[in-house]
């Protein structure tokens, strides 16, 4: 049979479009087979823009007003001991006149007179003034690294969040692209009638869902951003920028009870609630001192003008007096019982506060170990199962799609999973290290085997 122009215009036609398959599936693959560890530095980053882990849990411990706020009640606090444990001020006493004239020599009592007097509170009570004052700042400061730990916590937590954001957004934006490349070549499969129009239709349908999961990731990640500047105190119009390589070794956590142990010596808040109970036994120290009485001590001196009468003769003489009082502890069942009694009951309140604490301190580090060891495996699974498993999967459903022995659905499936794989894969890791975070806070000291 006879090769008209119309059939060697129609194989010259097929060639082309095939060879444009071809260059297609060539790129596609390049796209799928994009190792992990690519992943990360397939995003450029300004290096000066750059915010490291410890850089920004250095700038928030220096800049956040939260802390800078618990710093300052603690200095506000630290001045207080050395005055409620200094005796009261002296009390100065002048002058004795008549108010109808002022003359200081009308009448024989009539006197000049200057004296000082002081208070003394019963011993013991100055010294408990200053213990519970002294306990109260050393609250203060335990507060200050319970503020401090919290901080650090938040930050570590935020800044690993925008890490995974940011390598699911990478993700997503090379997804997208392979998508578009399946889409050029389920339509030009289309066209030269080997190919579906359903398989156009869904490849761009996965490619919309893929847009979709990208603005929620963008949504996510300014909310995320704008509350990592909230903790270190930076403008919310400029941008956080994350690093794309990070350390991702995990270490090996230490026992739970030893976790216990380190928490009952380390944590400030179980430190805090210590002080307030020594603070609170004070306070009932001086409720049962109250019981006795407080003592005042004084000297007066009075300079008199004027004679005596003549049957006494002579010069008016000085006064000098001498003053002893004592304030008298009187309803004693009213009001001082009363005092003792809501003093031991703040004590009980502060102690069953500590054990309250206590427990929370202990279930936070059973779940936050418990947390860890599962991201941390699901991490190593992924990264040395999952993901190579599955891209083997789709290596062979490309393979298997470009000779027509796999429908185009199956290939997008695999596809799809591979993706899922490898966003579970990267928040893995943002999870194991969050839960650092909160196990460093809830121990309040180093987590690992010595």
């Amino acid at each position: 049979m006879p090769i008209t122009h119309t059939s060697l215009f129609i194989s010259k036609h097929d060639r082309m479009k095939r060879q444009r398959i071809l260059c297609i599936w060539t790129v596609v693959c390049s796209l799928a087979w994009v190792p992990s560890s690519a992943v990360a530095a397939a995003t450029p980053t300004d290096g000066a823009s750059v915010l490291s882990l410890d850089e920004a849990v250095a700038i928030a411990i220096a800049d956040n007003p939260n802390l800078a706020q618990m710093q300052a009640r603690y200095e506000a606090r630290s001045a207080v001991p050395s005055q409620v444990g200094t005796l009261p001020d002296p009390v100065l006493n002048a002058l004795n006149l008549p108010t109808d004239t002022f003359n200081t020599g009308q009448e024989a009592m009539t006197q000049m007179q200057i004296g000082v007097s002081q208070r003394f509170p019963y011993p013991g009570k100055l010294a408990l003034y200053e213990q519970e004052s002294s306990f109260e700042v050393e609250a203060a400061l335990n507060n200050v690294e319970e503020t401090r730990l919290r901080l650090i916590r938040d930050v570590r937590s935020s800044w690993w969040t925008l890490h995974y954001l940011d390598q699911a957004l990478t993700i997503v934006t090379r997804n997208q692209e392979l998508l578009r490349q399946f889409v050029e070549i389920v339509r030009t499969k289309y066209e030269v009638g080997s190919g579906l129009q359903q398989d156009v239709l869904l490849a761009q349908l996965e490619l919309s869902k893929l847009l979709d999961q990208k603005i929620q990731l963008t949504g996510l990640r300014r909310a995320e951003a704008a509350q990592l500047k909230k903790l270190i105190n930076r403008s919310m119009f400029g941008q956080i920028t994350i690093p794309t390589s990070t350390h991702q070794v995990l270490p090996d956590l230490a026992d739970e009870e030893i976790l216990f142990a380190r928490a009952d010596q380390s944590r400030p808040r179980l430190a805090e609630i210590r002080n307030n109970v020594r603070a609170a036994e004070s306070r009932l120290g001086l409720a049962k001192k109250d019981y006795y009485p407080d003592f005042t001590v004084g000297a007066l001196y009075g300079f008199r003008r004027g004679e005596n009468p003549p049957e006494v003769g002579g010069d008016r003489a000085d006064f000098l007096s001498v003053r002893f009082s004592v304030n008298l502890p009187l309803y004693p069942t009213r009001k001082r019982a009363s005092a003792v009694d809501q003093r031991t009951s703040e004590v009980l309140v502060q102690r069953y506060a500590l054990q309250s604490e206590l427990n929370a301190a202990y279930a936070e580090i059973s779940r936050a170990s418990a947390d860890y060891t599962q991201a941390r495996e699901s991490y190593s699974l992924f990264g040395t199962g999952i993901i190579p498993q599955a891209r083997q999967t789709v290596q062979s459903m490309l393979a298997g799609y470009q000779v027509d022995e796999v429908d185009f659905l199956n290939l997008v499936r695999s596809q799809i999973t591979l993706f899922s794989y490898e966003t579970q894969y990267w928040r893995s890791l943002s999870v194991a290290h969050q839960a650092l975070a909160r196990l460093y806070a809830a121990v309040g000291g180093e987590i690992t085997d010595e």
